[in-house]
């Protein structure tokens, strides 16, 4: 469709929407080519209908924004990482709405791994092989610490992320901030400075390492050899919170935790106070009703106890009564008397009890004792 101008007199005015109109047709008259690069910015997520990147120009810093149909990209299985240096075929366009000019990408070929990158990966391997990445080096972080060291660059939003989180969530924490070069080619042995301080005052339980988003030249300071050997080294917890969540630097892997982003870090240095002090609430009702569980129990048992003390001597006499009964019976059913109830007499001499006629003689007298007394004999 031929875009016309409006006619202000002697003068042609082209709309906005035109203007754009017109240059996309023009731009989607020129042929498609092959454009190298390296990768930076890669983004994409699974609701994205495109994914998107920057090729950029190793040489001398100049970029071109790229997007590819998600579906195409997946396909390719490139498994691209920022650094990577590519080849791209495609043509260019312009985006009519924003006036977004961009290359529209049809393939993408590996051509190598850039400089930078081929670069991390050895030094990626050899700190690995020395251990500084191991599972088992990393700390946990205290549950209360009594100062969180904060490295951040200057006037950076990084550091006003995590001092918010900080004090929103924990009022009472106390923040050490030391500002820094975060980016160029002073930052990395500045970085390393100023983690040593943090690390030798001997309030610092836990230090944040913190940086917003940024290209990944940006970044290269945060993988630089002599700050994740510090980064490894220190005698407290590190948490490495630097770029977005794409973004790993190599100080990500020495660290005792990664953190997203600035404020994900603040959320995993300190707690709750909120939630803290519900937990505490919901404690001491435990511990309460607890202890009256145990009270009580303890009330019925001395309860008990003093029943059982009360009825014990009735009990104790009553017992005794029947075994002194019990005895008695025994002891009357055994005595000569009961026998003597029935008829029987018992004779004696002077000398003792008769039990044989051989062991008397005519006219000895004799005493006979009966139930109910006794009398005197003469044996005839």
């Amino acid at each position: 469709m031929k875009i016309a101008p409006i006619e202000y007199g002697d003068r042609k005015v082209y709309s906005v929407a035109a203007f754009n109109r017109g240059v996309a047709d023009w731009l989607a008259r020129l042929p498609t080519l092959w454009v190298e690069g390296e990768v930076t910015e890669l983004r994409r997520h699974t609701g994205w209908q495109s994914v998107f990147f920057t090729l950029k120009d190793p040489s001398d810093g100049a970029c071109l924004p790229v997007t590819m149909p998600r579906g195409r990209f997946e396909a390719l299985r490139l498994d691209l990482a920022d650094g990577e240096r590519v080849h791209v075929f495609g043509r260019p366009e312009l985006y009519e709405a924003r006036g977004d000019f961009r290359l529209r990408a049809l393939t993408i070929e590996r051509f190598g791994l850039g400089d930078h990158l081929a670069a991390l990966e050895r030094l990626k391997r050899k700190l690995a092989a020395e251990g500084l990445f191991a599972p088992e080096r990393k700390r946990p972080l205290p549950r209360l610490p009594r100062a969180v060291g904060l490295l951040t660059g200057n006037d950076a939003a990084a550091k006003r992320d995590v001092v918010s989180t900080l004090t929103a969530r924990f009022p009472p924490a106390h923040v050490v901030v030391a500002e820094t070069y975060v980016q160029g080619p002073r930052a990395a042995a500045a970085i390393v400075d100023a983690l040593r301080a943090l690390a030798a005052r001997p309030d610092v339980d836990v230090i944040v390492v913190a940086r917003g988003g940024g290209s990944f030249e940006d970044l290269l300071p945060f993988s630089d050899e002599r700050l994740v050997r510090a980064v490894a080294s220190s005698p407290v917890p590190v948490v490495s919170a630097v770029g977005h969540e794409q973004d790993t630097p190599l100080c990500d892997l020495a660290a005792d935790v990664r953190a997203s982003t600035p404020t994900a870090a603040g959320r995993l240095v300190v707690p709750d106070l909120g939630e803290l002090l519900e937990r505490l609430d919901r404690d001491r009702g435990r511990l309460e009703r607890a202890a009256q569980r145990t009270l009580g129990r303890e009330r019925d048992r001395l309860a008990l106890l003093h029943d059982r003390l009360r009825r014990a001597p009735a009990l104790a006499v009553e017992r005794k009564r029947a075994a002194l009964a019990q005895s008695a019976a025994r002891l009357r059913a055994l005595s000569p008397k009961a026998t003597l109830t029935r008829g029987y007499a018992i004779v004696r001499t002077d000398t003792g009890i008769v039990r044989s006629p051989a062991a008397v003689r005519s006219g000895q007298p004799l005493r006979v004792e009966v139930a109910e007394g006794e009398f005197g004999a003469r044996v005839e």
